[in-house]
C-alpha cells in the first residue's frame, strides 16, 4: 500500500513539474496596455490582474484597479508596489528604455508582445498572450468572434478621404500620416486617408487641411470634448473650408476602441464604416 502511494505522488509531482508554473498558480499581472488588458479579461483573467495603465478602459470593471500611469510617464517603481509576478506590455505601449530596464532587473517576470496594427497582427497576439498564459482555449474564442465580426465590415461604394484629428484643446491639434494605428484602420474599412505625404503625426495647419480637403474627419470623443464639441473644431482655421467641415461630416469615437486593434478590432472597423455613410 505504502508502495503505491509513493508511486502515486511521484506521478503527481512529475506531472506538475512538466506544468508551466504560471498554469498552476494565480499570478499577479500588471499590464502596461489596454489591449493586452481587454484580452486578458478575454482570457479569463480578470481576477488576476492587480495594476492597469491609464489606456486598460475596458471593460469598464477596469477602471476600479490601481493606475501605473500612461506610456512614458509609467513609472517602475509603481509598478513594483503592486508586487506582482508578471508585468505585460507591447513593443506600441512606448515605456522608457530607463522603466523596462528597472523592471527587467528587479526579479520580476517581464513580457513584452509584439503588435502589429493589422487583423492578422490582431489575430496573433491574441493567441501569443494566451500561449504565455495557457489558455489557449480561449483566446481561440476571442479569434473567432474576432473574424466573426471582420466579415461584417462593407466594402465601400466610393470610398472616402478621412483625416484624423489628434486633439487636446486648440493648443495640440495634430493630423495622423500613413503608418498609424489609424491609418490601418481606415484601409480596414475600405476608406482612404486625406493624408499620404508624410507618416506618422504632424502638426495641424489651415494650408495642409485645405490641402487634404478631407470628406470627413475622425476625432477620439475626448479629444472633441477638449474642443468644445463640433462647433469649437468647426473654427480651427482651415476646417471650414475642407468639404467635411461644409457638410459637418465629424465623427468621434473612443480612443481605445478605435485604436486597440485587439479583441474588438472588427466591431470598431464596422461601427467607423457605419459612421463614414
Amino acid at each position: 500500500m505504502r508502495s503505491f502511494l509513493k508511486i502515486i505522488i511521484c506521478f503527481f509531482l512529475l506531472t506538475q513539474a512538466a506544468c508551466p508554473a504560471n498554469a498552476r498558480q494565480a499570478l499577479r499581472i500588471v499590464s502596461a496596455n489596454g489591449t493586452l488588458s481587454e484580452i486578458l479579461v478575454g482570457l479569463g483573467l480578470e481576477k488576476q490582474i492587480v495594476g492597469v495603465d491609464v489606456t486598460s478602459t475596458f471593460p469598464a470593471s477596469l477602471e476600479k484597479l490601481p493606475k501605473i500611469g500612461h506610456n512614458r510617464s509609467i513609472a517602475a517603481e509603481g509598478i513594483l508596489a503592486l508586487n506582482p509576478d508578471v508585468i505585460i506590455y507591447t513593443d506600441q505601449s512606448m515605456i522608457s528604455p530607463t522603466v523596462a530596464k528597472q523592471l527587467n532587473s528587479s526579479g520580476k517576470k517581464v513580457v513584452a508582445f509584439k503588435h502589429e496594427y493589422s487583423k492578422d497582427g490582431a489575430i496573433k497576439l491574441i493567441r501569443e498572450v494566451g500561449a504565455y498564459f495557457n489558455a489557449n482555449a480561449e483566446a481561440e474564442k476571442m479569434v473567432k468572434a474576432l473574424q466573426a465580426d471582420l466579415t461584417k465590415i462593407p466594402v465601400p461604394a466610393n470610398p472616402k478621404k478621412l483625416l484624423f484629428i489628434y486633439a487636446r484643446g486648440t493648443g495640440t491639434l495634430m493630423v495622423s500620416g500613413t503608418g498609424t494605428s489609424i491609418d490601418k484602420m481606415f484601409q480596414l474599412t475600405g476608406h482612404k486617408n486625406a493624408v499620404t505625404a508624410f507618416s506618422d503625426f504632424k502638426p495641424l495647419t489651415a494650408e495642409s487641411l485645405i490641402t487634404a480637403n478631407p470628406d470627413v474627419l475622425v476625432l477620439f470623443s475626448s479629444g472633441l470634448q477638449s474642443l468644445e464639441g463640433m462647433d469649437g473644431l468647426l473654427r480651427v482655421p482651415g476646417i471650414a473650408n475642407t468639404n467635411a467641415g461644409r457638410n459637418k461630416k465629424i465623427i468621434s469615437m473612443d480612443g481605445q476602441f478605435l485604436t486597440g486593434f485587439g479583441p474588438r478590432l472588427g466591431k470598431a472597423a464596422f461601427e467607423l464604416s457605419q459612421k463614414v455613410k
